[in-house]
């Protein structure tokens, strides 16, 4: 049977996880990486067989008990094991998502009146849905799509705009599997898996890492073509109006180079606004 999305998570979650960090005894030349099936059985409480149904794809229905257990176990997190829920259909039944999404007015005039932080709404597969000025203008190089995810493995301007490229794509995978899998039958989730999984290579090694994590406060370097080396602290908003959208607002130290870097980037998309 193939596997499920479920035991997919599971087996990538349990080859993350040593015996050491369950208190097991290491043992040298071990033929799997992380943990064995039957020692995440017996440190659950369950039986071998039923474990590895689990991993099969042929038990997809656990009970909350079994998948408590796996949390800990597998030292899931907050965000990963929510998403462990989702996979066994335990999470809240997601809402009808409106093709397409859209940006209520209100939270479009709230980004408009941030002139010097740059903002930007996401949708549920990480569409760009709204930036405001200063935010089009950070983000201007890239040109391959409307999508984050698809920006940052597709369009070439990625590698030079992020200081630490691999980070922000572990990062933004993990964000996107823990969004999509409130809308596993949404066609744009398909078309934009497919998108990656045909064009590159290491999007495909980070997926099968099966991370599942939501966007934090952090701390990112940018690297923008006219104002040079931007550091800039993130802050991701749920926008309880519109489930599944986010509002990205990012800011700098006061005084900082970073501070003036933004304010010449601003003024630059003010004085291209006007002559355009």
């Amino acid at each position: 049977m193939a596997p499920s999305a479920l035991g997919e998570f599971l087996r990538a979650r349990r080859s993350r996880v040593g015996p050491e960090d369950v208190g097991l005894p290491a043992v040298s030349h071990r033929r799997v990486s992380g943990l064995r099936r039957e020692e995440v059985a017996l440190l659950a409480g369950m039986s071998v067989d039923y474990y590895v149904r689990l991993e099969q794809g042929r038990e997809r229905s656990p009970s909350v008990q079994v998948l408590e257990a796996l949390s800990s176990t597998l030292r899931l997190d907050e965000d990963a094991r929510a998403h462990l829920f989702r996979l066994a259909g335990l999470g809240p039944r997601p809402r009808p998502i409106p093709a397409p999404e859209a940006v209520a007015p209100e939270l479009l005039r709230l980004l408009e009146s941030w002139p010097e932080q740059p903002a930007l709404v996401l949708g549920g597969t990480y569409d760009v849905l709204a930036r405001n000025r200063i935010g089009r203008a950070l983000f201007e190089e890239f040109s391959h799509s409307d999508n984050l995810l698809l920006n940052v493995f597709l369009d070439p301007a990625a590698h030079r705009f992020y200081r630490d490229w691999q980070s922000a794509a572990v990062n933004t995978v993990a964000g996107f599997r823990l969004l999509t899998a409130q809308r596993l039958a949404d066609p744009r989730v398909a078309q934009i898996l497919l998108e990656l999984e045909e064009h590159s290579p290491e999007f495909r090694r980070i997926w099968a890492r099966n991370d599942a994590r939501g966007k934090n406060a952090e701390t990112k370097t940018f690297v923008h073509h006219q104002v040079g080396e931007l550091t800039l602290h993130m802050q991701a908003f749920d926008v309880r109006s519109a489930p599944g959208q986010q509002l990205i607002v990012y800011h700098t130290e006061p005084e900082s180079p970073s501070a003036q870097a933004v304010r010449l980037l601003g003024s630059l998309a003010a004085t291209a606004d006007l002559e355009s």
